[in-house]
Protein backbone atom coordinates (compact mmCIF):
# COMPACT_ATOMS: atom_id res chain seq x y z
CA UNK A 1 0.00 0.00 0.00
CA UNK A 2 2.94 2.10 0.95
CA UNK A 3 4.85 1.51 -2.17
CA UNK A 4 1.79 2.04 -4.29
CA UNK A 5 0.97 5.44 -3.16
CA UNK A 6 5.13 6.52 -3.21
CA UNK A 7 4.85 5.06 -6.91
CA UNK A 8 1.65 7.41 -7.45
CA UNK A 9 3.43 10.74 -5.88
CA UNK A 10 6.54 10.28 -8.00
CA UNK A 11 4.59 9.82 -11.18
CA UNK A 12 2.47 12.92 -10.53
CA UNK A 13 5.56 14.69 -9.46
CA UNK A 14 7.29 13.79 -13.05
CA UNK A 15 4.49 14.14 -14.93
CA UNK A 16 3.96 17.56 -13.29
CA UNK A 17 7.72 18.32 -14.34
CA UNK A 18 7.41 17.29 -17.79
CA UNK A 19 4.23 19.65 -17.87
CA UNK A 20 5.52 22.44 -16.84
CA UNK A 21 8.98 22.10 -18.46
CA UNK A 22 6.64 21.53 -22.06
CA UNK A 23 4.35 24.13 -21.67
CA UNK A 24 6.44 26.80 -19.32
CA UNK A 25 8.66 27.71 -22.28
CA UNK A 26 5.58 28.29 -24.93
CA UNK A 27 4.42 31.61 -23.65
CA UNK A 28 5.36 34.12 -20.45
CA UNK A 29 2.65 36.02 -19.32
CA UNK A 30 4.08 39.83 -18.65
CA UNK A 31 1.63 40.78 -15.75
CA UNK A 32 -1.94 40.02 -15.05
CA UNK A 33 -3.92 42.82 -16.45
CA UNK A 34 -3.34 46.29 -18.76
CA UNK A 35 -5.66 48.70 -19.83
CA UNK A 36 -5.49 49.32 -23.26
CA UNK A 37 -5.44 52.97 -23.35
CA UNK A 38 -4.72 53.82 -26.92
CA UNK A 39 -5.24 52.14 -29.84
CA UNK A 40 -3.11 53.12 -33.35
CA UNK A 41 -4.36 50.65 -35.56
CA UNK A 42 -5.07 47.02 -35.88
CA UNK A 43 -1.86 45.73 -35.11
CA UNK A 44 -0.49 48.63 -32.65
CA UNK A 45 -1.78 49.78 -29.42
CA UNK A 46 -1.09 51.35 -25.85
CA UNK A 47 -1.57 49.56 -22.08
CA UNK A 48 -0.86 51.14 -18.77
CA UNK A 49 0.66 49.39 -16.69
CA UNK A 50 -0.89 48.86 -13.21
CA UNK A 51 1.86 51.03 -11.11
CA UNK A 52 1.31 53.60 -14.12
CA UNK A 53 3.68 54.31 -17.50
CA UNK A 54 2.56 53.06 -20.31
CA UNK A 55 3.44 50.60 -22.85
CA UNK A 56 3.38 50.28 -26.50
CA UNK A 57 2.81 46.70 -27.95
CA UNK A 58 2.81 45.28 -31.62
CA UNK A 59 1.00 42.36 -31.93
CA UNK A 60 2.57 39.25 -32.70
CA UNK A 61 2.01 37.15 -35.86
CA UNK A 62 0.02 39.24 -37.09
CA UNK A 63 -0.29 42.54 -39.94
CA UNK A 64 -2.98 44.67 -40.76
CA UNK A 65 -3.26 47.45 -43.47
CA UNK A 66 -1.88 50.05 -43.19
CA UNK A 67 -3.91 53.87 -41.47
CA UNK A 68 -1.21 55.74 -39.96
CA UNK A 69 2.73 54.74 -42.19
CA UNK A 70 4.02 58.07 -42.25
CA UNK A 71 5.53 56.54 -45.99
CA UNK A 72 2.94 54.58 -47.12
CA UNK A 73 -0.65 55.41 -48.12
CA UNK A 74 -4.00 54.36 -46.48
CA UNK A 75 -4.50 50.55 -47.50
CA UNK A 76 -7.39 48.76 -48.24
CA UNK A 77 -9.40 47.53 -45.28
CA UNK A 78 -7.12 49.17 -42.99
CA UNK A 79 -9.59 51.38 -41.48
CA UNK A 80 -12.19 48.43 -40.97
CA UNK A 81 -9.18 46.89 -39.35
CA UNK A 82 -8.41 50.02 -37.21
CA UNK A 83 -11.90 50.53 -36.03
CA UNK A 84 -12.52 46.98 -35.05
CA UNK A 85 -9.45 47.42 -32.98
CA UNK A 86 -10.56 50.20 -31.10
CA UNK A 87 -14.23 48.78 -30.67
CA UNK A 88 -13.06 46.06 -29.07
CA UNK A 89 -9.66 47.07 -27.09
CA UNK A 90 -10.71 50.56 -26.02
CA UNK A 91 -10.47 51.01 -22.48
CA UNK A 92 -11.23 47.18 -21.59
CA UNK A 93 -8.33 45.19 -19.60
CA UNK A 94 -6.47 42.69 -21.31
CA UNK A 95 -3.77 39.94 -20.58
CA UNK A 96 -0.34 39.64 -22.08
CA UNK A 97 2.07 37.37 -23.29
CA UNK A 98 5.34 37.43 -24.80
CA UNK A 99 6.59 34.73 -26.68
CA UNK A 100 10.50 33.64 -25.77
CA UNK A 101 10.87 33.01 -29.51
CA UNK A 102 10.84 36.02 -30.67
CA UNK A 103 12.65 39.22 -29.40
CA UNK A 104 11.00 41.18 -26.62
CA UNK A 105 11.17 44.01 -28.77
CA UNK A 106 10.89 45.27 -32.18
CA UNK A 107 13.21 48.18 -33.58
CA UNK A 108 10.49 50.90 -32.98
CA UNK A 109 10.79 49.58 -29.33
CA UNK A 110 7.17 48.48 -29.23
CA UNK A 111 6.49 44.98 -26.80
CA UNK A 112 6.23 42.04 -29.09
CA UNK A 113 2.99 40.33 -27.45
CA UNK A 114 -0.35 38.07 -27.60
CA UNK A 115 -3.25 40.25 -26.61
CA UNK A 116 -5.81 38.29 -24.63
CA UNK A 117 -9.29 39.97 -24.11
CA UNK A 118 -11.11 39.46 -20.28
CA UNK A 119 -12.41 36.03 -21.59
CA UNK A 120 -9.39 34.30 -22.67
CA UNK A 121 -9.69 35.01 -26.41
CA UNK A 122 -6.62 36.23 -28.47
CA UNK A 123 -7.17 39.42 -29.86
CA UNK A 124 -4.51 37.87 -32.52
CA UNK A 125 -5.84 35.57 -33.95
CA UNK A 126 -9.69 37.28 -33.42
CA UNK A 127 -8.05 39.50 -36.19
CA UNK A 128 -6.87 37.23 -38.70
CA UNK A 129 -9.50 34.57 -38.45
CA UNK A 130 -12.31 37.88 -39.19
CA UNK A 131 -10.16 38.69 -42.39
CA UNK A 132 -9.31 41.84 -40.40
CA UNK A 133 -5.60 40.95 -40.54
CA UNK A 134 -3.18 38.70 -42.51
CA UNK A 135 -0.68 36.36 -40.52
CA UNK A 136 2.50 37.42 -40.27
CA UNK A 137 5.94 36.12 -39.89
CA UNK A 138 8.82 38.45 -39.29
CA UNK A 139 11.86 36.45 -39.24
CA UNK A 140 11.54 33.29 -36.79
CA UNK A 141 8.35 30.87 -36.49
CA UNK A 142 6.66 31.74 -33.24
CA UNK A 143 3.86 30.22 -30.89
CA UNK A 144 0.64 30.51 -32.53
CA UNK A 145 1.99 30.33 -36.38
CA UNK A 146 0.25 26.87 -36.98
CA UNK A 147 -3.12 28.51 -35.77
CA UNK A 148 -2.79 31.82 -37.35
CA UNK A 149 -2.03 30.13 -40.46
CA UNK A 150 -4.61 27.69 -40.55
CA UNK A 151 -7.48 31.06 -39.67
CA UNK A 152 -5.94 33.18 -42.21
CA UNK A 153 -6.40 30.48 -44.97
CA UNK A 154 -10.09 29.60 -43.80
CA UNK A 155 -10.79 33.65 -44.16
CA UNK A 156 -9.79 33.63 -47.59
CA UNK A 157 -11.04 30.57 -48.76
CA UNK A 158 -14.82 32.07 -47.16
CA UNK A 159 -13.87 35.16 -48.63
CA UNK A 160 -14.26 37.19 -45.15
CA UNK A 161 -12.94 40.96 -44.53
CA UNK A 162 -10.33 42.24 -46.69
CA UNK A 163 -10.00 38.72 -48.57
CA UNK A 164 -13.13 40.07 -50.04
CA UNK A 165 -12.87 43.64 -49.97
CA UNK A 166 -9.31 43.78 -51.06
CA UNK A 167 -7.58 42.77 -54.49
CA UNK A 168 -4.37 41.04 -54.03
Amino acid sequence: MVRARTVVVITVLIAASVLGWWFGDERRAVDQEYRVVQVFDGDTIVVRRAGGGDETIRLLGVDTPETHHPRKPVQCYGPEASKKAKEMLTGIFVHIETDPTQDTYDKYHRLLAYVFLPDGTSFNEYMVRNGYAREYTYDKPYHYQAQFKDDQKKAQQEKIGLWQACAF
